[in-house]
């Protein structure tokens, strides 16, 4: 079940949250690290590529392309590209050069302009390298519209006030299943956070350590 609200501060309990109608990434505390890592998809049809995930346009998405003999067609052989021999599923690989700390990943996307295309179910696999992912969250969705925000972990952590952050090299997003069965997949966009900066001195009295407050500690 997903909560939603035009408050851009998500629960700690790791309840998906749906940004409803929001176009642009929200605003979070929780720090974007998507640039220091490599992005590549599963396929993409030509111009609709991993470019369009992070180029921060929700008109533009990733477009996965299903192999040319289970569509029945064929496009010119410089218009698709993949990495996989299966039609599906597709998915996201993001590969960092050292392991990191992963808490959330924000996603975009809009059923009621893709449709068939819209991811239903996400699952998260991560890793030290892709011969070696591990299952840590499925994610279902219902006709979501917007950005949705959630933990990338199930597991709760230590303090049980929240979700335990991932700790890999590498993330997986498997669009495990589209609306209405569909076949080939949209993605407009996509956020991968770190957890928040828990560093802070126990000396300071007013430090800012919840989500809410961690949206004002720096002047903007």
């Amino acid at each position: 079940m997903s909560r939603t609200t035009t408050n851009l501060v998500p629960p700690d309990d790791g309840t998906p949250i749906v940004h409803t109608g929001a176009r642009k990434p929200p605003v979070l505390p929780w720090p974007d690290i998507s640039s220091r890592a490599k992005w590549s998809v599963s396929s993409f049809k030509f111009g609709f590529g991993a470019e369009c995930l992070l180029d921060g346009d929700p008109d533009t998405f990733w477009q996965s392309v299903l192999k040319l003999m289970m569509m029945g067609y064929s496009l010119p052989a410089d218009h698709i590209h993949s990495s996989s021999d299966g039609p599906q599923p597709h998915f996201i690989t993001i590969e960092f050069p050292r392991k990191v700390a992963i808490q959330k990943l924000s996603i975009l996307l809009n059923f009621p302009q893709d449709d068939s295309y819209t991811p239903s179910t996400l699952a998260i696999r991560a890793g030290t390298g892709t011969s070696d992912l591990q299952d840590v969250r499925v994610v279902t969705l219902d006709k979501p519209d917007g950005w949705i925000t959630f933990d990338v972990s199930s597991e709760p952590n230590e303090d049980g006030d929240g979700l335990s952050p991932v700790y890999a090299y590498v993330l997986q997003i498997i669009v495990a299943a589209n609306h209405m069965s569909g076949k080939d997949t949209h993605v407009r966009g996509l956020r991968v956070l770190g957890p928040l900066d828990d560093s802070q001195g126990n000396d300071d009295p007013f430090a800012f350590k919840s989500p809410a407050f961690t949206l004002f500690e720096t002047l903007r």
